[in-house]
């Protein structure tokens, strides 16, 4: 089964080990700073510590996490050219704040997006999906997420192995063909996708599963050096933006 970067990377790093719950709170507590303090110097050091935390104490390979950052950044582009367009009676322009506005758009997002991708990157969904439960988030939430997680390695499969065939009959050589190629890849896709998840639900309702797939997750004790360390750090960040400001 193909595999995902940032999924081998949260099995892989050094904070599999600690408690869901632990990470849950640091990275909650980053978002929260990222969003509510001003984009400077708040969502600066937020940033910094996110990816200090990332590369260093989880030990997550810098290139998984830039490839994992790199789509969520071009979307703050995009979305920082828009914030920054102004439609008057002369046209369209630029707003007068356009570089404090896009400074601060840029500044959030990239911050909070930093601090997800944390969590991301050290704690599986297997590990996640439990400690939701646990903290009263709707089942029915729940349950969706752990479909869709599944069923992105469905995507995945099918994707790899149609490709394959494709380049196996040279249906990527040339512009022409690769732009045929292309279209009938993503229907092949979802359609193979589609009649998989079909057939994956006729199964469970075939053998009485009415409610949701329970596992037994592993036993990650809570660490109160960590647990000090998740409150101390998004306290010590506003401390000092407030310092600053």
């Amino acid at each position: 089964m193909t595999g995902l970067a940032v999924d081998e990377a949260a099995w892989g790093s050094a904070w599999r080990g600690r408690s869901p719950a632990d990470k849950l709170l640091l990275c909650a507590g980053l978002v929260g700073c990222a969003l509510l303090l001003p984009a400077w110097p708040g969502s600066v050091l937020v940033g910094l510590a996110a990816v200090a935390l990332a590369l260093g104490p989880a030990r997550v390979p810098a290139r998984t996490f830039g490839r994992a950052i790199r789509w969520p950044l071009a979307f703050i582009a995009i979305g920082a050219l828009t914030a920054v367009v102004a439609v008057g009676d002369g046209g369209i322009g630029w707003a007068p704040d356009a570089a404090a506005r896009a400074g601060s758009l840029v500044g959030h997002a990239v911050a909070g997006s930093a601090a997800v991708l944390l969590l991301a990157t050290t704690t599986p969904m297997s590990d996640l999906l439990p400690e939701l439960r646990r903290l009263r988030v709707p089942a029915a939430v729940v349950e969706v997420a752990g479909v869709t997680y599944r069923l992105v390695f469905v995507l995945l499969e099918s994707l790899g192995t149609i490709r394959e065939a494709q380049a196996a009959r040279m249906g990527w050589a040339g512009p022409r063909r690769s732009y045929r190629s292309a279209g009938m890849l993503a229907a092949a896709v979802l359609t193979r996708s589609w009649d998989r998840a079909r057939r994956m639900q006729d199964g469970l309702a075939g053998r009485g599963m009415e409610t949701g797939l329970r596992v037994l997750p592993d036993a990650l004790p809570s660490s109160r050096p960590f647990l000090a360390f998740a409150l101390a750090l998004p306290a010590g960040i506003t401390a000092l933006t407030l310092v600053v400001r």
